[in-house]
């Protein structure tokens, strides 16, 4: 019998981000995010051999934490984020480790030139969120190391360092299927968790019991 195919995700923006490191001038790592990242994860945690991942990351969303940093670096002698506005990972190949980890290999096209590149990838959890919509959800961690060389980018090599340190967090909801109808149980179901007190400071005003 064929095997089932993986389940279908698809990458939170808002809970995903990309972190990178890179030296300045030999005083400090440069520390940036990138946030909004979106993508299409296929994903069985019994068979990571049948993995997929497509992702795009919006360069525009780039923040050094300065206004005048963000535009040098997005500036046509670097990132040129006005031609190629999006970096690009497609994975070719897994390599399980063991049940929670992964090697995800994979080309990143970044500034029109595409370069393999291996993530180094960590299953944190897989599991219904305990928060509306309570879709199952799948969460990772993975690191990767780039040479920005290799990707053509070669101003200031005073100035920045060739090495760029990657740490990935993300976040991907199960897209909804007809032989998955539960994951949005009616709020009124039996065995819906309430919200936790973290999640609703304001307290609820108490419900009238019928006599």
């Amino acid at each position: 019998m064929a095997a089932a195919a993986p389940d279908t995700y698809r990458l939170d923006p808002v809970h995903t981000r990309v972190l990178f490191a890179v030296e300045h001038a030999g005083f400090s790592q440069a520390l940036g995010t990138v946030s909004g990242s979106e993508g299409r994860l296929a994903f069985d945690p019994d068979d990571w051999h049948s993995a997929t991942l497509s992702v795009s990351v919006p360069l525009q969303r780039l923040d050094l934490g300065d206004d005048a940093w963000n535009k040098a670096t997005l500036a046509r002698n670097l990132l040129d984020a006005e031609r190629h506005p999006e970096a690009r990972f497609v994975s070719t190949r897994i390599e399980p480790i063991d049940p929670t980890h992964a090697r995800v290999i994979g080309e990143l096209t970044l500034r029109g030139v595409t370069r393999e590149v291996a993530l180094e990838v960590t299953l944190n959890a897989v599991k219904r969120h305990p928060m509306p919509p309570f879709r199952r959800t799948a969460g990772f961690s993975a690191t990767a190391t780039l040479s920005r060389n290799a990707f053509g980018i070669y101003a200031w090599p005073s100035m920045i360092g060739d090495t760029v340190q990657l740490r990935i967090e993300a976040e991907a909801v199960r897209d909804r299927t007809a032989a998955d109808p539960q994951d949005t149980p009616s709020v009124d179901a039996p065995g819906t968790p309430a919200p936790s007190d973290d999640s609703d400071p304001s307290p609820s005003p108490a419900r009238k019991r019928s006599p």
